[in-house]
């Protein structure tokens, strides 16, 4: 009897000893796996920023300002008592009459001699031709719609003439003065001016609101 109670516990202490989970790793060899895991989550995470490009880079033309680099000192301002003592004295725009007898001069000249320089800047109203429809515009400018013609001063002589009907400015002597609704798009014209080659380019920061304002003439 005492022999069959010694083999069945011995049998059942080699079940257990069978069912018994694979032991347990020690702690510190736990954390050393542990600790080479998250090095290695770092190293990764580290090598997928640096290959991460910079914010902006080869992203080109997408949240782009078109801002300027110049210096204020670098472009000339006109005031409201300068810009309507312009309009009292503009350059007069010729005449039918005066460019059919120019076009006659230049066929009958192998080599025309170039255009004189205008004796007085040149008002550009830069907004577009809607606006001015409704609000009229200075005396004495012209409408070249920054806008909607953006390659306007770098179109050849004939093309600028023939689009807003006044011979094309001389880059080299003719003094340009722009002006808009607020002075946003007037000094990206003038941006745009220098860009083209004119070496003479001013702005009027009030533009047309401060025209009205100040109860400047308007034409229609």
């Amino acid at each position: 009897m005492a022999s069959r109670r010694l083999a069945l516990s011995a049998a059942l202490r080699g079940q257990r000893a069978c069912a018994a989970p694979a032991a347990r790793m020690p702690r510190a060899a736990t954390f050393g796996i542990a600790s080479a895991g998250a090095g290695a989550l770092r190293t990764a995470t580290r090598t997928k920023l640096a290959a991460r490009p910079a914010r902006g880079a080869g992203a080109v033309g997408v949240g782009v300002r078109w801002e300027s680099n110049e210096t204020p000192d670098d472009r000339k301002t006109w005031s409201f008592e300068e810009i309507q003592a312009l309009t009292r004295t503009p350059n007069p725009a010729p005449s039918p009459h005066d460019k059919l007898a120019e076009q006659r001069q230049q066929q009958s000249q192998p080599q025309p001699p170039s255009r004189p320089p205008r004796k007085h800047p040149l008002l550009i109203d830069v907004r577009e031709p809607s606006e001015l429809a409704e609000t009229g515009r200075i005396p004495s400018s012209i409408n070249v719609p920054v806008a909607s013609a953006p390659d306007a001063f770098h179109v050849a002589a004939d093309e600028f003439e023939a689009r807003y009907g006044v011979p094309r400015p001389d880059p080299a002597a003719d003094e340009l003065v722009f002006y808009c609704k607020a002075g946003v798009r007037s000094r990206a014209a003038a941006t745009l001016a220098r860009q083209a080659g004119f070496r003479r380019v001013g702005e009027y920061p009030g533009s047309w609101l401060d025209w009205v304002r100040r109860g400047g003439e308007v034409k229609r």
